[in-house]
């Protein structure tokens, strides 16, 4: 046996159990879900087979039959998700990027107990954190009693159940998401060059735009790539911080599965998801290979 083919036999050994758990537990599913898309809601439930393009024509505006009628709330679900989604990647960008930056410039030990800190919430259940947010934003939580307490307002602010309260939740959940990447940007910058920067007369702000920023942007793309993508399916936080006041799509595709038990609308609006995230990974293969051109 040569050794190409030795190695080509040990890649398909290391790969084949990988790429056989993917294509049942995912693209299984997925080709599942575009296939019920396309069907015709169940009278009780489930799917009956006859084909309907009119569960994509109720989100984007041509279903005006008896069944399925075009209502523009879906489409404004799906709006404001991509923009609490894109919220949430700025809030995290913008709290991960000088962590990620103080972080990667320390002593290999600090450095170590740092990173620890940053992923340590993964150690507790999610519902339970979120949970310690509803104490820290209802009407009688610590952040209104505080506010009360200094004199900064004189009855408590709403804080719970609003766009708010989603992208802070969101934010606090996702954080090692995005920092993770930028760290690993960050702890490659070469501080010559920042020295050199600063030798011939460039300001901070000019030593960051034209510096700092090209060498993490990789990091950047990524880590809004890994913050997004969870953010605009996410159910669990809209449901415990928003209520019934923010309904992100998540949301939706859970009440059309779970409770209407209309599979095939609730497909088509996980397909819409899919797409979207599609068009954004698309969107990042071509900015790292136009990066990596330049």
């Amino acid at each position: 046996m040569t050794l190409a083919r030795r190695k080509l036999l040990q890649l398909i050994g290391l790969l084949g159990v990988p790429s056989v758990f993917l294509l049942v537990f995912f693209l299984c599913p997925l080709v599942i879900m575009l296939i019920y898309s396309g069907l015709t809601p169940g009278l009780y439930g489930g799917v009956d087979w006859v084909f309907s393009h009119l569960n994509y024509g109720r989100i984007l505006g041509w279903a005006d039959t008896r069944y399925e009628k075009f209502d523009p709330v879906y489409l404004a679900i799906f709006l404001r998700s991509l923009r609490l989604a894109a919220l949430t990647v700025l809030a995290s960008l913008l709290i991960s990027y000088p962590a990620a930056f103080w972080i990667s410039r320390m002593r290999p030990a600090r450095r170590d107990f740092a990173i620890f800190l940053v992923t340590l919430p993964f150690f507790v259940s999610l519902i339970v954190r979120l949970f310690a947010w509803v104490l820290i934003l209802r009407p009688t939580g610590f952040l209104n009693q505080g506010l009360m307490g200094l004199g900064l307002t004189s009855a408590p602010v709403e804080f719970l159940y609003t766009d708010f309260a989603v992208i802070l939740g969101m934010t606090y959940v996702f954080i090692p998401f995005m920092f993770l990447p930028l760290y690993g940007s960050l702890e490659k910058l070469d501080m010559t060059q920042i020295e050199a920067s600063a030798d011939l007369g460039a300001s901070r702000m000019q030593t960051f735009r034209k510096v700092v920023l090209p060498a993490t942007l990789p990091g950047i793309i990524g880590g809004s790539i890994i913050t997004f993508i969870p953010a605009l399916g996410n159910f669990i936080v809209p449901s415990v911080l928003g209520g019934a006041k923010v309904l992100m799509i998540g949301n939706l595709i859970e009440q059309q599965f779970l409770s209407a038990r209309n599979w095939p609308f609730g497909s088509a609006l996980a397909m819409l998801v899919m797409t979207a995230v599609l068009v954004l990974l698309v969107v990042q293969l071509r900015l790292a290979r136009r990066e990596g051109m330049s």
